[in-house]
C-alpha cells in the first residue's frame, strides 16, 4: 500500500540535524522526514528544523529518529500515525549524546529549549 508522504526506500540524510550540523548548532531530539529522509531537530530544540522542513516542502509525515522510538507524526492531522518500516538506520547512533552533538551543547542548554 502506498501512503502519500511516505517513501520507505529513502535512507535518512545523516546522523544529525542537517541544518544544525551545517551551522554549528545543536539539538535535543531528532526527527526523520518519512518522504525524503531529511533529519531535522524536534520542536523542543532551539531551531525546530524538522517542522520547518515540513512547512517548506509540504512533506507531511515525520518519524522519530531516536533509539527505541518508532512513532510517526502527521502534520496534516496533527496526530500520531502508524507507518511502515523505513530504510535503515532507524535512529541516530546509540552512542550519540542527547542533546547533541556533545561538543556543541551549551552549558545552559535547558534554558534554550522551546
Amino acid at each position: 500500500m502506498t501512503v502519500p508522504g511516505v517513501d520507505p526506500s529513502v535512507a535518512p540524510s545523516g546522523a544529525g540535524c542537517v541544518e544544525c550540523t551545517a551551522t554549528g548548532g545543536w539539538w535535543l531530539h531528532l526527527r526523520r522526514c518519512a518522504q525524503c529522509g531529511h533529519i531535522g531537530c524536534c520542536d523542543t530544540s532551539p531551531m525546530q528544523h524538522a517542522s520547518k522542513h515540513a512547512a517548506e516542502t509540504g512533506h507531511p509525515i515525520i518519524r522519530s529518529f531516536e533509539p527505541g522510538e518508532s512513532w510517526f507524526w502527521s502534520f496534516e492531522t496533527d496526530g500520531y500515525y502508524d507507518g511502515p518500516e523505513l530504510a535503515p538506520p532507524d535512529c541516530h547512533p546509540v552512542d550519540q549524546t542527547v542533546p547533541g552533538p556533545a561538543e556543541r551543547v551549551p552549558a545552559d542548554w535547558r534554558a534554550q529549549l522551546n
